[in-house]
């Protein structure tokens, strides 16, 4: 489960399409020079957005990348179905002939990839250069920052399958939650509730839900001291009134499932350091991106389901 609303995209979950991605990028690599995971974090970036957004087809192949018709022919180019890549050239498309067969289809998941890439492969090969042509690319800063986040955690694994998820704290321990997700809050101001309280012993481990990069870490006024990380698919899991944090946690930092990041407390709702203004819990919300602006929304039936499957581990 990846973010409301979402289905499972077969061409983006599967072995046999892990596998194809990968042969995709690491041919890509050996033709242009640009790290496989940069290309690989690209393009699950755009996966996800795909799936986040009911204006964005799914992806029609193994790679998401998604280049706009316009863009790709040229806008001044009349022929809207062009595939002849000196007639996109001449157009300034950026269409591309990646597999060599004479024609820049963006149906074909080979010449779009090798059109992507080019477009990187115009700043340069290195991290900062790669950067650069991201932001050249995608036009906004927080769309750099996932990939690069995403680009580093699969060169740290060398693998694409990194979907495992955890529950946030142990089960068979001594915790509850219902789903309060939306309920009505009032501290500080009139506002809703954007997460799942889990009640539990204070001090009981707190864990990552997924494989990610924690992008902050420290202290709020509302949540006390709380993290937050980013995982694969554009969402943001955010964990609130620890008591404390695991040793050695930084921002930037690649974090895994089940890996246990801090303590169930009762800090928050005053200044750093304020504590025991409510019961010991932990607040985990989550947060989606869509390539656009980011939102809320109801993380109690991924609890149910991680809790499931890691009792499930239990019992085996």
């Amino acid at each position: 489960m990846n973010g409301p609303g979402q289905v499972a995209n077969a061409a983006a979950d599967i072995p046999e399409a892990y596998a194809g991605r990968m042969q995709l990028y690491k041919n890509m690599e050996a033709t242009l020079q640009i790290p496989w995971y940069y290309l690989a974090g690209a393009d699950q970036y755009e996966h996800s957005i795909r799936l986040a957004r009911p204006d964005l087809e799914p992806a029609k192949g193994l790679i998401g990348i998604n280049i706009e018709p316009s863009k790709w022919r040229g806008a001044l180019n009349p022929d809207m179905n062009d595939v002849n890549p000196l007639t996109i050239t001449f157009f300034d498309g950026l269409g591309e002939d990646g597999d060599g067969d004479g024609k820049a289809d963006i149906l074909n998941d080979t010449d779009r990839l090798y059109a992507f890439s080019k477009q990187l492969r115009n700043f340069g090969t290195d991290e900062d250069n790669i950067r650069i042509g991201l932001w050249d690319y995608y036009k906004r800063d927080k769309a750099v920052s996932i990939i690069i986040g995403n680009a580093e955690i699969y060169k740290k694994y060398g693998r694409l399958d990194l979907q495992e998820k955890a529950f946030p704290v142990p089960v068979r321990t001594h915790y509850t939650y219902l789903n309060t997700w939306g309920s009505a809050r009032g501290w500080g101001g009139r506002r809703i509730h954007e997460g799942t309280d889990i009640f539990a012993d204070y001090s009981l481990p707190v864990r990552s839900t997924s494989y990610g990069i924690i992008e902050m870490k420290g202290w709020n006024k509302y949540g006390g001291w709380r993290i937050g990380i980013r995982d694969l698919n554009n969402t943001y899991h955010y964990f609130a009134h620890l008591s404390g944090f695991t040793d050695g946690l930084k921002v930037g930092h690649i974090v895994e499932p089940g890996q246990v990041i801090g303590g169930v407390g009762s800090t928050g709702y005053g200044p750093p350091g304020t504590s025991g203004k409510f019961p010991p819990h932990l607040h985990y919300g989550m947060y989606k991106d869509n390539g656009r602006t980011e939102w809320s929304f109801d993380p109690y039936p991924y609890l149910k389901l991680w809790e499931r499957k890691d009792l499930a581990k239990k019992k085996n």
